[in-house]
């Protein structure tokens, strides 16, 4: 359902009836273009979605934030879950997501009684959202036979805008954190990302080609013109958020809930990088449908 459609509350009130707990995963970021509608599922969407949790008396929220809900990086070390959670000012993405960090403040301040996780992960990726992330982030303008000779290491050279440094979890750790948070109706913030953090060079590694380092700004203005001649989907925004967000330490997690990903996030690429080659999706899903 549409969250934040007016039939949606007591539509969710019946959904949630009975619930042990709620995870929250709902969120809109195409069609790009139409900022209002995705401001209107990811935020309003959000306390509709709250609203109906209180009266059907749920005891527990596990929503999914993001890396992307923290301030831009002023410093090369891994932060903590107490990083200011104000987003990247120039992503439509981050902007949505600290909002919702400041609608649950207030929503935990109104309903202590109510237990609220919220999960922070870095780049969440498996092999069956191939299709979802090509069609939302690459379109058509990377086609499969490319990804094909990135997935065999047969890819030369890699460019990557210089000074990018971004971690991976794969779907499958942060379902293991979210089980976790829930056995132990856990309160709080929550950064999950494995290891290694992924440069330029450890990003090349891993698809055996050589790293070539282009400007942040060249990649942005390439992408701001492909994206205004409608040849990918994204904005160019979504470079400026891999560029600012900072890395994330998960030992709270670690020590919290005894996580410990199972997948490297050199896997968990290598697990999406197959799936990009053979075009994998989610069949009942249209949005995620295989290609």
């Amino acid at each position: 359902m549409d969250i934040a459609h007016r039939d949606a509350f007591p539509r969710l009130v019946e959904a949630f009836d009975g619930a042990d707990a709620v995870v929250h995963a709902a969120w809109l970021i195409q069609p790009s273009r139409q900022r209002a509608d995705l401001h209107r599922v990811n935020v309003t969407g959000t306390s509709v979605l709250l609203d109906a949790l209180a009266v059907a008396k749920v005891p527990h929220l596990v929503y999914l934030s993001s890396v992307g809900t923290y301030a831009p990086k002023d410093r090369g070390g891994p932060v903590g879950e107490d990083w200011p959670t104000t987003g990247v000012p120039t992503s439509d993405y981050s902007r949505d997501k600290a909002e919702v960090e400041a609608v649950l403040d207030r929503f935990e301040a109104a309903r202590p009684g109510i237990a609220v996780t919220r999960l922070r992960p870095g780049l969440v990726l498996q092999r069956r959202s191939a299709s979802e992330l090509r069609r939302y982030f690459t379109g058509r303008l990377v086609p499969r036979a490319l990804w094909k000779v990135v997935r065999s290491g047969r890819l030369p050279a890699l460019p990557l805008p210089s000074g990018l440094a971004i971690q991976f979890v794969h779907a499958a750790d942060v379902a293991t954190a979210a089980l976790a948070a829930i056995d132990r109706q856990y309160r709080g913030p929550l950064n999950l990302a494995a290891d290694p953090i992924m440069d330029t060079g450890a990003l090349a590694a891993a698809v055996g080609a050589r790293p070539l380092p282009v400007p942040a700004r060249a990649v942005r203005a390439a992408v701001a013109g492909a994206w205004r001649s409608r040849l990918v989907p994204v904005p160019p925004s979504w470079i400026d958020l891999a560029m600012a967000v900072p890395v994330m330490s998960a030992d709270r997690a670690k020590a919290d809930l005894d996580w410990a990903p199972r997948w490297s996030a050199t896997e968990t690429l290598g697990d999406l990088l197959a799936g990009l080659a053979e075009g994998d999706g989610v069949p009942a899903s249209p949005p995620l449908r295989p290609e």
